[in-house]
């Protein structure tokens, strides 16, 4: 009988990169059932792969829903580990879930601090004691585990940030989608928030519209949760008085809502070109540069970690952190060269075929695998992921 995996992860109908990636992998994998963290102030209807929550805060439920794993039948475990979204100090609550578990776990980390605090060193040492292995998404951050960690390196796996299967089309063909027709559209998406650099491309527009009159750069994507429940509105609304003071209301375009896959997939391909402006040189992951690259396309970056390793050989163009002026010659220089920007993305096209979520979903079976001792099988979930929502929890 084929092997059967259980996840701990926050899910969607959440919304939260780490709760995405978490659906698309289990998926992928398949055969799987979901621990959900959950947020008792989230009104949610789950959908059925998910079995248990996990009340955040709630430090006893984490020794309860390891229990009851436990006894569920399930080979192994993977977490999907980012301190945030664990109770406790730091997320110190998931240490005990790791500590009662009695089956295999795997840690996925979606974020490795270069500089921690005691507390999240602390956490981090005890994550990386108590699991059979640990995966990371890029090498720098296999390299950051073992120089500044300690970590074996024999327990380390790097998997790739999986990517929807996307065809590689003209961006003229999807324009007409969103009513871009005629406009060079420069995209950058996710959850809004301060510290991704959003205000050095609304700067850079000034120059860039210049360049190329024809400009736009389109922000979509929903201000963060936890933004909304501290500040309300109050980033996106400085970023708009910064388009406004700049004359940029027909160069700058906000997408002010949380888009579907489907629909996602279309406005990646109606983009001439992505920019991740991040400031954190230390980020070891990024989803939304992932999935330009599955789109095959062109990306202008910021120096940080994750881009140095996957924009090489050409997939993209590298320019200085917290400098428009560096944002606008890279956006500009893309807009200006068509052959050159087909070629650029034909690259991180090519490159993102090992990437696919069937093909992260195989790696994950198998090292999930050989941490239970089980023998692999193709496998496909009876129940789709992201079916709608029969049982309401909490």
């Amino acid at each position: 009988m084929a092997p059967r995996f259980a996840f701990l992860s926050t899910y969607p109908p959440r919304r939260c990169g780490i709760a995405t990636f978490t659906r698309d992998l289990a998926g992928a994998v398949g055969n799987c059932e979901i621990v959900a963290i959950h947020s008792p102030e989230d009104r949610i209807l789950y959908p059925l792969e998910v079995t248990d929550l996990v009340q955040r805060d709630g430090r006893a439920d984490y020794s309860r829903a390891a229990d009851q794993m436990s006894e569920s039948g399930v080979a192994a475990v993977s977490i999907q580990h980012e301190y945030g979204i664990f109770g406790g100090r730091d997320g110190d609550f998931v240490l005990d879930f790791l500590d009662r578990v009695r089956v295999p776990a795997v840690a996925t980390l979606h974020t490795v601090l270069r500089q921690p605090s005691a507390a999240q060193r602390a956490v981090m040492a005890r994550l990386l004691d108590r699991t059979a292995a640990v995966v990371v998404m890029s090498q720098a951050a296999a390299r950051l585990l073992r120089r500044e960690y300690g970590a074996d390196g024999s327990r380390i796996r790097v998997i790739p940030h999986g990517v929807p299967d996307l065809p590689l089309v003209e961006s003229d063909q999807r324009k007409p989608d969103f009513g871009l027709e005629g406009r060079s559209v420069i995209l950058s998406f996710g959850l809004l928030g301060p510290g991704k650099g959003y205000e050095h491309v609304i700067e850079a527009m000034s120059r860039v519209r210049k360049d190329c009159p024809d400009a736009l750069y389109v922000v979509l994507g929903a201000t963060h949760p936890n933004l909304i429940r501290s500040e309300g509105e109050a980033y996106r609304d400085r970023l708009r008085r910064a388009v406004d003071d700049l004359g940029l209301r027909d160069h700058v375009r906000f997408v002010d809502r949380f888009v579907g896959q489907e629909e996602l997939g279309r406005w990646l391909q109606a983009a001439d070109a992505f920019v991740t402006p991040y400031p954190n040189l230390d980020q070891i992951v990024s989803g939304t540069l992932s999935y330009a690259l599955a789109a095959g396309r062109p990306v202008v970056s910021t120096p940080f970690a994750y881009a140095s390793e996957v924009l090489s050989d050409g997939r993209g163009v590298i320019v200085a952190p917290d400098s428009p002026e560096a944002l606008a010659d890279g956006l500009s220089g893309l807009l200006e060269d068509a052959d050159g920007r087909a070629a650029m993305g034909r690259r991180a096209y090519a490159f993102s075929r090992e990437r696919i979520w069937p093909r992260v979903g195989a790696a994950y079976r198998e090292l999930l695998g050989q941490v239970s001792g089980g023998v692999q099988v193709e496998l496909s979930p009876e129940v789709p992921y992201g079916a709608p929502a029969l049982v309401a929890h909490g």
